[in-house]
C-alpha cells in the first residue's frame, strides 16, 4: 500500500493508504452485499450500516454510502493527497429469497469479526447469490395457495370457500410466473391477478356450486397479492430520514396497488355487464373469544406460509408462524375490546416487531423475516374489496372512505412493525431504557449484531 502523510501537532505522521485495486475489491464486495439486502425489502439505513460495517472490517476507515431505491453509491476517502474512490451498483431485479439474505446476514457477521478474508468472502457470496432457491417453485405455489386458505378462514370462511381460495391463488401464481418470465412489468401482472381473483370468485359462485358470497374468495387473493409489497421498507426509510427511497418505495406501492384496484374494478364492470348475478358483499365473522385459537391458527398458518413461499429457513419459518398467531391473537383480542381497525392493526403490529426482533436475536434469524411474515395476516385484503365494490357496483361515495381505511391499516402496520423493533433493541441489550436515535433501527444487518456481541462481552 502506498504510504500518505497527514500532520497531527504539528508533526508529520506517516499512514497507509489502501491500493485501488484493494477499495475497489472491497466496495466490490461491500455493495454486492447491500444489493441483495435492499433487493430483499430491507431499509436503506440497514443497507447503509452494513456497506459501512464492511468496509470498515476490511480496513476502509472513511467511506460514505448513498443508497437510493434503485442504486447504492460508495466513495472511499483516502486522504488529501490520493483521490477518492467510488463505486455503484444498480438494483435491477426485486426478490424474495429469505434464505439468500440469511446466508448474506451470516457472511456478513464472519466479515465482522475478522473470520473471513475480502477476497475468500466476495467468493462465498458469488456461491450464495448463484445458488438455486432452497425449494421447488411448484412448493411455493403450494404455500401461496395455502396462505389464502389460511386468510379465508381467519375472515370466518367454511373448508369449502378455503378450498376455492387456495384453487385461483395458485393459478394466479402460475400465470403470474409464466407472465414474469416474458418480462411482463409487475403493474401488469398485478392487473391481471386482482381480474382474475375477482372473475374467478364471480364464475364460481355464478354455477352455484360454492352457493356463497366470493367475497372472502377475493380479499383472501387481494391479501397475498398485497403481501410481497415492501410496505415495512417504506415506513422504515421514511422514518429514519432516507425520504428519496422512501419516495420511491412508497411510489412502487401505490402503483402495485393501483394496479390490484385496477383489476379488480374491471372485473367487477365486466361481471355486471355479462349480466353475472349481483352477490352482495359478505361481512367477516364479527369477533368472538370462542373464535381467538382459531383466528391464531390460521393467522400462524398464513405466516408460516408466507415465509415457505419466500423461501425462509425452518428456523425462520417456525418463528413467523408464531408471530402471525401473536399478531392474529392480538388484533382479535383488541377488536373485542373496542379497539378500531387501525389501532389494533397499529398496536398487534408492534407486538409482532417486538417479540420478533427478541426472538431473532436468540435464534439468529434476520427479523426482517419475523416482521413481513408476521403481518401479512393483518393484511386489509377484505377492508380493499369493500372499498371496491361499493365503488365499481353500489356507485356511493362511502368506498372512497373504506379504500382509505384500508390504506390507514397498511400504514398502521408498517409503522406498528418498525415501532416494536424499535422497543426491542434496548431490551436486545440489556440497557433498561430507549434508544433515542430513531436511525438505530435495524432490522438486518451489524446493528443488531453489535448489541449481541455487546450482550456476550457483559
Amino acid at each position: 500500500m502506498p504510504r500518505g502523510k497527514h500532520v497531527a501537532g504539528g508533526v508529520v505522521v506517516a499512514q497507509f493508504v489502501p491500493d485501488e485495486s484493494v477499495v475497489n475489491l472491497v466496495l466490490d464486495l461491500a455493495l454486492r452485499i447491500g444489493e441483495v439486502q435492499l433487493s430483499s425489502g430491507a431499509g436503506a439505513s440497514d443497507v447503509t450500516a452494513t456497506i459501512i460495517a464492511v468496509a470498515n472490517a476490511c480496513g476502509l476507515d472513511r467511506c460514505d454510502v448513498d443508497v437510493t431505491f434503485t442504486s447504492i453509491t460508495a466513495c472511499c476517502h483516502r486522504g488529501p493527497e490520493h483521490a477518492p474512490v467510488s463505486s455503484m451498483r444498480v438494483v435491477r431485479s426485486r426478490g424474495l429469497d429469505y434464505t439468500r439474505l440469511a446466508a448474506v446476514e451470516r457472511l456478513v457477521r464472519d466479515i465482522t469479526r475478522f473470520k473471513v478474508t475480502p477476497v475468500d468472502a466476495l467468493k462465498r457470496l458469488e456461491r450464495i447469490t448463484t445458488a438455486k432457491h432452497p425449494y421447488p417453485r411448484w412448493v411455493a405455489t403450494g404455500a401461496w395457495a395455502g396462505m389464502a386458505a389460511s386468510v379465508t378462514v381467519l375472515l370466518g370462511g367454511g373448508p369449502l370457500v378455503a378450498l376455492v381460495a387456495a384453487v385461483i391463488t395458485a393459478v394466479i401464481d402460475r400465470i403470474g410466473r409464466m407472465l414474469n418470465r416474458r418480462n411482463l412489468p409487475f403493474f401488469f401482472q398485478q392487473v391481471i391477478g386482482g381480474a382474475l381473483a375477482t372473475g374467478g370468485s364471480l364464475a364460481v359462485v355464478s354455477t352455484g356450486w360454492l352457493g356463497e358470497s366470493p367475497t372472502l374468495v377475493v380479499a383472501a387473493a387481494i391479501t397475498v397479492l398485497l403481501s410481497g409489497l415492501s410496505v415495512v421498507g417504506a415506513v422504515q426509510d421514511a422514518i429514519t430520514g432516507y425520504n428519496v427511497t422512501a419516495a420511491g418505495r412508497a411510489m412502487e406501492v401505490a402503483l402495485m396497488t393501483a394496479g390490484l384496484i385496477g383489476g379488480v374494478v374491471l372485473a367487477l364492470n365486466m361481471a355486471s355487464s355479462l349480466g353475472l348475478p349481483r352477490v352482495p358483499m359478505a361481512e367477516a365473522l364479527p369477533p368472538t373469544a370462542l373464535r381467538l385459537p382459531l383466528q391464531a391458527l390460521a393467522g400462524a398458518a398464513a405466516a408460516g406460509c408466507f415465509a415457505l413461499a419466500s423461501y425462509a429457513t425452518m428456523r425462520s419459518l417456525m418463528v413467523a408462524s408464531a408471530a402471525g398467531a401473536l399478531g392474529a391473537l392480538g388484533y382479535g383480542a383488541l377488536v373485542l375490546s373496542g379497539a378500531g381497525p387501525i389501532v389494533a392493526s397499529a398496536v398487534a403490529a408492534a407486538g409482532i416487531g417486538f417479540c420478533g426482533g427478541l426472538l431473532a436475536r436468540r435464534l439468529r434469524i434476520t427479523p426482517l423475516v419475523v416482521a413481513v411474515s408476521g403481518m401479512t395476516p393483518l393484511f386489509p385484503g377484505l377492508t380493499t374489496y369493500r372499498s371496491l365494490y361499493e365503488l365499481a357496483v353500489d356507485h356511493t361515495a362511502t368506498g372512497v372512505v373504506t379504500l382509505m381505511t384500508a390504506l390507514g391499516i397498511a400504514l398502521a402496520l408498517g409503522a406498528g412493525v418498525v415501532l416494536g423493533e424499535y422497543l426491542a433493541q434496548p431490551v436486545r441489550s440489556s440497557l433498561g431504557r430507549l434508544e433515542r436515535r430513531l436511525g438505530a433501527i435495524r432490522l438486518v444487518g451489524p446493528g443488531w449484531q453489535r448489541l449481541e456481541a455487546h450482550d456476550n462481552a457483559v
